[in-house]
């Protein structure tokens, strides 16, 4: 999403969201929300770890077998969007930026939570400046959404992020209950637990995790500048098969301790690397939710 590129990226991937996620997913409503909604919806036979509260007794009795009833996620969402585009966003070493693909995620739950009355909304920050977009319905605004991410200007170097506050915004005023989703590196110390904490106790919580691969193993490739994007302090270091692995044991502790940390928050998450398909991941993450909050696979 580069100068004169950015208008045939965005119709690019708007045209690739569209069409491989209603291509690879079925159903009303593609789960991006957790739980089972409250409209009634089909019934089924009961299986081993499904929720006997949806126990469906007249069908069950008809049948003489367990039933439970099917229920639809409910159609009039607010979703909101906190996304994470400091100067750390800036890297890539595959096949885009992962500014490029927070952006693309953002297309991704615009998408996914489109239709129905439905609203989404977001907070843009680069650590340089935040924008709030407000939350509205329908495609035109959806895509506006997308390209006033796109189009906002990078964080000079040296300028550091704060999704704490970025979170914070979101929390004050409070909103009605809906959808909260995150999107970020979570670099450095986990600051935003918090705030994260205060959403989770309203809202349902996704946090989209965007990697690059250079950040979880050092290239062997002899000497190496390290670079701090939101300090400017750089480092030349020496790459040694010790350093290597101390790098990539060190990137796999920090990414366990996120991990760790999103769960006591009560956030699903969601990771996407810039070296792999992300519309792929997308799915199965989607599927996964689906069959949980069906009792599948419980």
């Amino acid at each position: 999403m580069r100068d004169g590129r950015l208008d045939a990226a965005l119709r690019n991937l708007e045209l690739t969201v569209r069409g491989r996620l209603d291509g690879l997913l079925q159903g009303n409503h593609l789960g991006l929300v957790p739980g089972p909604g409250s409209e009634p919806g089909e019934a089924r036979v009961y299986q081993p770890g499904d929720d006997v509260r949806r126990m469906d007794w007249a069908v069950t009795a008809r049948t003489t077998e367990a039933h439970i009833r099917e229920t639809v996620a409910d159609r009039e969402l607010e979703t909101w969007v906190v996304l994470d585009l400091s100067a750390s966003l800036d890297l890539g070493t595959a096949s885009c930026e992962k500014r490029d693909l927070a952006v693309a995620a953002v297309a991704a739950i615009a998408h996914l939570t489109r239709g129905g009355g439905n609203r989404i909304g977001a907070i843009v920050a680069t650590g340089e400046r935040t924008v709030r977009i407000p939350a509205r319905g329908g495609t035109a605004h959806a895509r506006g959404l997308v390209r006033r991410a796109a189009e906002l200007p990078r964080a000079p170097e040296g300028t550091r992020g704060d999704l704490a506050e970025a979170l914070e915004q979101l929390r004050r005023p409070p909103r009605r209950r809906g959808l909260a989703v995150v999107v970020s590196d979570f670099l450095g110390e986990p600051t935003w637990e918090r705030a994260m904490r205060g959403l989770s106790a309203r809202h349902d919580l996704l946090a989209v995790e965007v990697l690059d691969p250079s950040e979880l193993d050092l290239p062997d490739a002899g000497t190496v500048v390290l670079a701090d994007p939101e300090t400017g302090r750089q480092r030349e270091v020496q790459v040694t098969p010790l350093l290597r692995r101390e790098f990539a044991a060190a990137a796999g502790a920090h990414r366990d301790r996120v991990a760790t940390t999103l769960r006591r928050c009560g956030a699903a998450q969601l990771t996407l690397r810039t070296d792999s398909d992300w519309i792929a991941d997308i799915v199965r993450f989607v599927l996964a939710r689906k069959r949980t909050s069906s009792g599948g696979g419980r």
